[in-house]
């Protein structure tokens, strides 16, 4: 097989983010969030877990950064935990909070690997849950402050600012389908919080930017959607309506300069939407430097009027049938379709020209079990189908390169097995295994894969 290499300078890294990873859930002035509110509440996280402890990578951040060195990664994207900046949302901010940040940053710089911050990554202060969290047009505003905060600690050395991931996830699993915290269900509500968490991204960058940020961006989880049969009309309308509840509602006004008429229109019938206010949309659709893709699987639709929809998509009842995966799957049931990242990216590098691309997440939850110590050394964890996907999507990114898509980097999810959410510890996208009696790591050999990846710069 031909070797493919990447562009020179091509960034090759991996990402976690705080609540899936830390710990310390109480430490040094950390308030609740969301998720530590959700996670507590009776049958909605995988036999109650919580991310109390999940790695203690608040108190083993300098062994977890020596072994990102050791497999060779160039850049780290993290996030940064809001409840711990400002326990309660708002206010002050906490300097003991703010530290640990600041060890990380240094300790990265210290092994030449690149700090990526993503400033929300769901976890939400609970008092600003309280207060109505997304729905409510404050929260927009708080995020700006604290963003600001943020950057006055670590902005002399942290180049990249990503400010919220996934507001799908947020938005829809948070208040659509109440899979995430905070748990509710008010497609309202779902649509209220898509408009406000691009309001927080807006408020955010333009203050990122006042503060001397150099790189402002944003993390996405676009959608493949394809049609059941590709010939059908109706299968057509259906792709159209669920990429414009996932796709065009959020790049639309991110990078065309507003919300897209046919989803304005869905929306309306749902909630008249007078949260968007005049200027709204042009303060969203300030100018980025960098759009962060997160992707795992495509999606297949056909248009049905007995179609059951999803709650995730608010108003695709009786007319959208979600086709459920096929082929093989991944251990969190979804379909593996390297294809589908291809065509993903070509489609937002032709729709939305201009902006660079990043690979901000991309991985698979596969059911590892390391094997036993033996004298020769520490278990393995031999990983063949995590390396089969990874190396299925660096293919189709390559292909995406080659066809003219302007992608800057690869930031596999993720460094360590982690706290998966609704999923609690049973579900490991980790390319190191954790023990979580023992917090012992074990690069697996998608780990060890990886490296070698990383050091040709290529395949």
């Amino acid at each position: 097989m031909n070797e493919l290499r990447f562009p020179e300078h091509f960034l090759w890294g991996a990402a976690t983010a705080a609540y899936q990873i830390e710990g310390a859930a109480r430490d040094d002035g950390r308030g609740p969030s969301i998720w530590d509110t959700f996670s507590r509440t009776p049958g909605k996280v995988y036999q109650g877990h919580t991310g109390d402890v999940a790695c203690d990578h608040y108190h083993r951040y300098a062994d977890d950064v020596a072994l990102m060195a050791e497999l060779g990664l160039r850049a780290y994207r993290f996030s940064v935990s809001w409840p711990r900046i400002q326990p309660d949302g708002t206010g002050p901010a906490n300097p003991r909070g703010l530290d640990f940040y600041d060890r990380l940053t240094d300790t990265l710089l210290d092994r030449g690997i690149d700090p990526i911050v993503t400033l929300y990554h769901w976890d939400l202060p609970q008092t600003l849950g309280d207060r109505g969290g997304w729905t409510n047009r404050d929260t927009a505003e708080h995020f700006a402050t604290y963003a600001t905060a943020v950057y006055a600690r670590l902005g002399d050395r942290v180049d990249v600012w990503t400010t919220l991931n996934e507001p799908w996830c947020s938005a829809y699993l948070g208040y659509g389908n109440g899979v995430h915290a905070p748990g509710e269900q008010d497609p309202a509500a779902a649509f209220t919080a898509v408009h406000h968490l691009l309001l927080g991204h807006g408020l955010a960058a333009r203050a990122l930017r006042a503060a001397g940020a150099r790189s402002v961006g944003i993390t996405v989880n676009p959608a493949d959607v394809r049609p059941a049969d590709p010939e059908s009309a109706a299968d057509a309308a259906a792709v159209r309506l669920v990429d414009g509840l996932h796709n065009r509602i959020f790049l639309d006004p991110l990078l065309a300069g507003g919300y897209p008429d046919d989803v304005r229109e869905h929306v309306a019938r749902i909630v008249e939407p007078t949260f968007i206010r005049d200027g709204d949309e042009k303060l969203i659709a300030a100018p980025i430097d960098l759009l962060g893709i997160n992707y795992y699987a495509p999606g297949y639709v056909a248009g049905r009027p007995d179609g059951a929809g999803n709650a995730a998509y608010p108003g695709t009842e009786g007319a959208v049938h979600f086709l459920p995966p096929t082929g093989p799957l991944t251990d969190m049931g979804w379909m593996i379709e390297p294809a589908g990242l291809t065509r993903l990216l070509e489609r937002i590098a032709a729709d939305y020209p201009g902006v660079p691309l990043l690979i901000t997440e991309n991985g698979a939850a596969f059911p590892d079990k390391p094997g036993a110590d033996s004298p020769d050394g520490p278990a393995q964890v031999i990983d063949a189908d995590r390396i089969a996907y990874l190396d299925g999507h660096l293919r189709a990114a390559h292909e995406a390169i080659s066809r003219g898509v302007d992608l800057r980097g690869y930031l596999v999810w993720s460094f360590l097995d982690n706290f998966e959410w609704a999923e609690g510890y049973r579900k490991r996208f980790g390319i190191v295994h954790v023990d979580y009696l023992t917090q012992r790591r074990t690069p697996k050999a998608s780990a060890r894969w990886y490296q070698e990846v990383i050091s040709r710069n290529g395949l």
